[in-house]
């Protein structure tokens, strides 16, 4: 499984993600902190005033009031009580122990710190423990009634401890430890959750905003490739992306500039190569020597065919043909059915309806243009046609020779001819391939060469769906 995003918007979502997630729950820590700090401190700090304010009071009253006194001094969630013995047995150290510790030394003169012993009692015995405890008090100066305990379904501490008094006799007393709120279910949570998605959603738009063109910088780079006579970029958005359009533009228009001259002064060289051609000819014929004539004239003549072939080449070129749907399994038929009523061994295998969006006179050219070499080097032409989800595939097959690995790519170079496959008297003048790649790349696709393990050429032909 990928964890890394392979697009830039996905990258941004998770390091935007991971740097709200982390600084976010170092928030929500340190605010756990310091509110179990203050809460719990506040707590603590109020007990020991509480109790030595009771120790104080206890000291100077008399035995015999001092169940009354007790009733008076206890409050809501701190259970006091007088005892023959003390509450707490064995203390249990506790940075909470030792903070109450410090705060009742200061309060209340112990000279001896065996007459002080606390200790917390854990949630899990607290009420079990503070039952027992109710028993060891004095009648009279019993705790507050059980109900007065907290509902059984909240989680209570007890911060426990036993003071003993100059009489020999133990003031024992209990406090409530506040149940505090967990806090992913406090309102700070929520806060951080919420910054947290709006974090988050800010930066996928904001990352999508300025990604956007990048993707138009791609398409038009793409369409480009396809078309040089595309139409520009429109330049809009931030300065950055103004000055890529423009040089984006500038540099289409240099390619068109430089494609127009190169096509035009072909097309001029090759025009004007006519007249002394036929100069050439009508000279040709008065030689009396029949046999030099006849090479002459055929030499003017192949001459001519390549000017005439190089004429339409550039012709097709410089002509652009709009796109528009067509059936590309209809027009792959249509063709082999020429191609049979003409004699020639065609057969087609594929999909009955292919729809597509292309040039229609520049596909029937190009796939003519294959058909009619399988036929001529290499006797039949068998078509198979597949779809996938995004590309087209049309494979011709032959019986011929094949064409070896290292010509596979010069073959497509204009006015190439190889001689152990293509002979001169075949006709042709080595233009068909080279149509057939700049028509087929032209749609945004590719033509190959392969030959077949058991003999023969096979032409592949991929075009993208959708194009």
């Amino acid at each position: 499984m990928r964890l890394w995003p392979d697009t830039l918007v996905g990258r941004a979502i998770i390091v935007v993600l991971f740097g709200v997630v982390v600084s976010n729950l170092v928030a929500l820590g340190m605010f756990e902190s310091e509110r179990f700090g203050e809460v719990t401190g506040d707590r603590i700090r109020l007990v020991a005033e509480r109790v030595s304010a009771a120790v104080d009071t206890l000291e100077d009253t008399a035995r015999q009031e001092r169940p009354w006194v007790i009733r008076t001094l206890r409050s809501p969630g701190l259970r006091l009580a007088r005892s023959r013995k003390p509450w707490v047995e064995d203390e249990k150290s506790d940075w909470r122990v030792r903070a109450l510790r410090r705060a009742l030394v200061e309060e209340i003169t112990i000279e001896d710190d065996r007459r002080l012993r606390l200790r917390v009692v854990g949630e899990d015995e607290a009420r079990r423990w503070l039952e027992e405890r109710r028993n060891q008090t004095e009648p009279r100066g019993r705790m507050l009634h059980r109900d007065h305990f907290p509902p059984a379904y909240l989680p209570v501490e007890l911060l426990a401890g036993s003071v003993e008094l100059r009489d020999g006799t133990w003031l024992s007393f209990a406090a409530f430890l506040p149940p505090l709120q967990p806090v992913w279910a406090s309102r700070f949570a929520l806060i951080a959750l919420l910054t947290t998605a709006a974090a988050v959603a800010a930066s996928v738009w904001a990352v999508r905003r300025a990604t956007k063109p990048l993707s138009t910088l791609a398409t038009a780079a793409e369409r480009l490739g396809m078309d040089v006579d595309a139409p520009p970029m429109v330049v809009q958005g931030p300065r950055e992306v103004r000055t890529a359009a423009l040089a984006f533009n500038n540099m289409q228009g240099r390619l068109q500039c430089f494609v127009k001259d190169r096509t035009q002064m072909l097309a001029a060289i090759s025009h004007d190569l006519r007249t002394p051609l036929t100069r050439m000819r009508l000279r040709a014929e008065l030689v009396e020597n029949a046999e030099d004539r006849d090479k002459m004239v055929a030499d003017i003549t192949d001459m001519e065919a390549m000017i005439a072939a190089a004429l339409s080449f550039i012709r097709d070129e410089v002509t652009q043909e709009a796109r528009k749907p067509v059936d590309l399994a209809a027009l792959l038929e249509s063709i082999c059915d020429d191609a049979r009523e003409a004699g020639a061994d065609v057969s087609y295998e594929g999909p009955d309806h292919i729809p597509f969006l292309g040039r229609v006179l520049a596909l029937k050219r190009a796939f003519t243009n294959l058909i009619d070499n399988a036929v001529t080097y290499g006797g039949r032409a068998r078509l198979m046609t597949t779809v996938n989800a995004d590309t087209v595939t049309v494979s011709i097959d032959d019986d011929g020779p094949g064409v070896p690995e290292p010509d596979r790519e010069r073959v497509f170079e204009p006015f190439t001819r190889l001689d152990e496959s293509r002979n001169r008297e075949t006709g042709g003048m080595g233009l068909g391939l080279a149509v057939v790649r700049s028509v087929i790349r032209s749609h945004g696709g590719d033509v190959t060469l392969a030959n077949r393990p058991d003999g023969g050429l096979r032409v592949t032909v991929s075009l993208p769906t959708g194009r």
